[in-house]
């Protein structure tokens, strides 16, 4: 197993992040879903925990089957999905993600979001981690992204936001700006497949951080669609999205 801290700083307060996670997730899903690929909500209901209180229960299916190499095709079901389940109990959440097709692979995540820049130490005492794990501060504006993904509307170094008067974001920006929140994630990879154990797992580690990357850059890019959105509002847009994402998966999930 593989684990590795991401620090990512955005120029939001977490508070104005609740509602600008959901509103990102939603339309990113949306977005990236064509006939038969993307994310299927399966489950989208509140949950009671003992520990973390009342929260949100998610359950989606990744379709991945022509994102994937061709050699990877070769061996897979045509049919081919991971599962994603997260429990949102925020500013807390974990996220884990399973597939059936490979019971040696799993990806957990905890996430805790914090209104400073970064500098919490030891945010996580997990009994998972044994010894240091790395620890790697993402910068939304200045660190790379994969040229296929790059938008210039969704660039911070020139996105300057109507409603909010933040942004572009220059260089240093984590040290002068305010407000500022940082997402602290705790990321366990696991690969158990002897000969590919290292490989595989530092492969989906550079995907993930590229993932990050993009949606913290949506969610400040797209500000202004969902700043004034209350949580029950955007609540009603992640519905809609579900439904018009299903759809266009082709789903009969409702």
């Amino acid at each position: 197993m593989l684990i590795k801290e991401y620090r990512i700083c955005m120029p939001l307060t977490t508070e104005e992040y609740r509602v600008g996670q959901l509103y990102t997730i939603s339309k990113h899903s949306h977005q990236e879903s064509e006939k038969g690929e993307g994310v299927e909500v399966v489950k989208n209901e509140p949950h009671e925990d003992p520990i973390h209180g009342h929260g949100q229960f998610t359950e989606k299916r990744v379709h991945l089957s022509s994102k994937l190499p061709s050699w990877a095709r070769a061996v897979t079901p045509r049919i081919f999905y991971i599962t994603e389940k997260a429990w949102n109990y925020y500013p807390y959440t974990i996220t884990e993600y399973t597939c059936s097709f490979l019971p040696k692979f799993s990806i957990y995540i905890e996430t805790k979001y914090e209104d400073n820049c970064g500098d919490s130490e030891n945010i996580f005492h997990s009994d998972k981690i044994l010894g240091d794990h790395e620890v790697s501060f993402l910068d939304i504006a200045f660190d790379e992204i994969p040229e296929r993904y790059y938008r210039s509307p969704e660039d911070p170094r020139f996105f300057s936001s109507a409603k909010t008067g933040r942004g572009p974001l220059r260089e240093g920006w984590r040290q002068h700006t305010k407000p500022i929140m940082c997402s602290y994630k705790l990321v366990s990879v696991k690969f158990e497949v002897w000969g590919l154990q290292t490989r595989v797992e530092q492969f989906v580690h550079k995907v993930i951080r590229d993932i990050l990357l993009i949606g913290h850059r949506q969610a400040f890019a797209w500000v202004d669609e969902w700043c004034d959105m209350s949580l029950e509002e955007v609540r009603d847009f992640e519905t809609q999205m579900q439904v018009a994402t299903n759809q266009k998966l082709g789903s009969q999930h409702p």
